[in-house]
This record gives structure tokens, C-alpha cells and sequence, in this order.
């Protein structure tokens, strides 16, 4: 069809619907927002529902954990019995002092040696830093083994003694090439800078680099809480005595061993014998529980240090 100018007319075209955006990402619609809130909730019960079964039952009755079979998800009548048993005995909470003491010093302790190794092999100038470094990935390659390590701690007269869990733990060689790694990003000029002032290599480094570097040390530090924390295997090679136990060991001699807990007080009630392990199970879990949220700000950050970059 010719209008009267002579020229056709232009074809309207329907208009195109396009997505919602918020922030420039797209919307989904309620169906798709709907099915990813189910998984997400079936997959937070999946990790929930064990810690709930753990503290409920450790608040639960002996008729109340026999009708459940063995865990229970509500407790009708919560009681802190097993609690006020596990550490009038004594036994739990001298370990459990162990286990903070050993875990505060060797987490300060792996965090300053993998500092100070970092450090000076990130500094092109040090004396034997490519033989060293390459000795330190050897390490990530090799191991040596159970046995050999266990008549190490025995010649240096270590046995029976709280450094036996603390050294040979103390450096790992993953965490001193992450923290290398971010040192050799740090501009070379505020080192020159540094230096030209009349800085010590100690000074750059306490002033500097530790400074720059609370992301990775934060990250660091609770990688070494939690394995200093968790870690009972040593215990059982290296301590003799029941007194040094840490609360790793306390607890599996409570619940793998199924050792009886209770008091010898008479004329008191012994809580179950579950309701006990479930007890000291959340004892075990509370610390690393409360320090990991204060942590968590640095996780992400410290993760991705010295990752390639595309």
C-alpha cells in the first residue's frame, strides 16, 4: 500500500518484553524462585538436622532416647544433668583446658613461623631461598611417614609432653606458598620506601606486610585452630598420661570406646550413657563454632590470594 506522499508505510512491530532486571541480573519468575527456596531449606536440613539430633539428645531422658531409638530431635523435658556430670568429673574440663591451651599457642606459634618462613622467601635477595623453597614443596610431595616421625619426637624427648602436639604440626608448607604468595604482591615500592628509611627487614615485616596481610593470617590462623582443636591422633601416639589428654582423645574414649561416664558420688542420678557422649560431642564443637563467624569476613578474601588471575 502507497500513501499519498508515495512512500510505503513502516510495518509496526509488536513490542519486545523484556526481562526484569534488578541490579542488571534477571529476575526469575515465582516458579524458579520457588524451587531454588526448596532446595536451599532441604539442603540447610541436611546440614542442621545433625546438630539439632546432637544437642536435643543431650538434653533428653533415658525413656525419651529409648523410644526414639537412639536420637532425638525435640527434648520434652530438656535437663543440663549431663553437662553438670561431664565436668564435675573432672575429666572434660581439664581436657578441654588442654585443648584451649594447646590450640591457642600452637595456632600463635604455626602462624609466626609460616610469617617469618613467608617472608624471607619471598625476598629475592635472601640467602638460599630457591634451595630452601624448593626443600619446603618437596615436603607437599613427600612424607615420612608414622614411624619415622614417631622416633623423631622420641629422640628429641618429647614423649608425654604437650609440645609433642604442638611441633610437629607447626608449619605447613600449603600455607607458607599462600602467604609467599601474597607477600610478592605487595608494590616493591613501599618496601624501597621502607628500607630507604632505614626499616629493618623485621620492621617491614611487623609494620608492613602484617599489617597488609590480616586477610591470609586470619585465614591461616583458623585453618591452624581447627586442625590444632580437632587433631587427637597425636595424643594417641605421643601422651602416656590421662592427665595431658586433650578433649579429642576424651571424647573418643567416650563415644568409639563407649567408656562409662558418670560420677561416683552416691545417691545421685546418672544421666544416660547418650545423652553424655552427646554432651561432650557439643562441648567439642562449640569453640570452633563461636570463632568461625569472627573469622568469616577474611575467609573469602584469604581464599583467593595468590590465585591465578585471568
Amino acid at each position: 500500500m502507497v500513501t499519498a506522499t508515495g512512500s510505503r508505510p513502516t510495518p509496526t512491530r509488536p513490542p519486545v518484553r523484556r526481562p526484569r532486571t534488578v541490579n542488571g541480573a534477571p529476575v526469575p519468575n515465582v516458579a524458579v524462585r520457588g524451587l531454588k527456596g526448596v532446595v536451599l531449606f532441604l539442603c540447610c536440613a541436611v546440614v542442621v538436622l545433625p546438630f539439632v539430633a546432637v544437642i536435643s539428645t543431650s538434653l533428653a531422658g533415658q525413656e525419651q532416647i529409648t523410644a526414639a531409638g537412639g536420637y532425638v530431635l525435640w527434648p520434652q523435658h530438656p535437663s543440663f544433668d549431663a553437662y553438670a556430670a561431664i565436668f564435675r568429673g573432672g575429666v572434660v574440663t581439664r581436657a578441654t583446658l588442654v585443648s584451649i591451651g594447646i590450640t591457642l599457642v600452637g595456632s600463635l606459634l604455626s602462624v609466626t613461623v609460616v610469617a617469618l618462613l613467608a617472608y624471607s622467601l619471598s625476598r629475592p635477595g635472601s640467602w638460599g631461598h630457591r634451595p630452601i623453597l624448593v626443600l619446603v614443596l618437596l615436603t607437599m610431595l613427600f612424607n615420612a611417614g608414622m614411624i619415622p616421625n614417631y622416633l623423631l619426637v622420641k629422640e628429641l624427648g618429647l614423649i608425654d609432653s604437650y609440645w609433642a602436639l604442638i611441633l610437629p604440626g607447626l608449619a605447613s608448607a600449603f600455607q607458607v606458598i599462600i602467604m609467599r604468595a601474597f607477600f610478592l604482591e605487595v608494590p616493591r615500592e613501599i618496601v624501597d620506601a621502607a628500607r630507604i628509611d632505614g626499616a629493618s627487614e623485621l620492621q617491614i615485616l611487623t609494620r608492613i606486610m602484617i599489617p597488609l596481610s590480616r586477610a591470609v593470617i586470619a585465614v591461616i590462623a583458623l585453618f591452624n585452630a581447627v586442625a590444632y582443636w580437632s587433631a587427637f591422633f597425636n595424643a594417641v601416639l605421643y601422651i602416656n598420661s590421662t592427665e595431658k589428654w586433650p578433649l579429642q582423645l576424651v571424647l573418643r574414649t567416650y563415644v568409639v570406646d563407649n567408656t562409662q561416664v558418670g560420677t561416683d558420688l552416691p545417691g545421685e542420678v546418672v544421666p544416660p550413657q547418650q545423652s553424655l557422649q552427646m554432651a561432650i560431642l557439643v562441648v567439642s564443637l562449640v569453640p570452633i563454632c563461636l570463632v568461625y563467624p569472627l573469622l568469616q569476613r577474611h575467609f573469602a578474601k584469604g581464599m583467593v590470594i595468590g590465585a591465578v588471575k585471568g
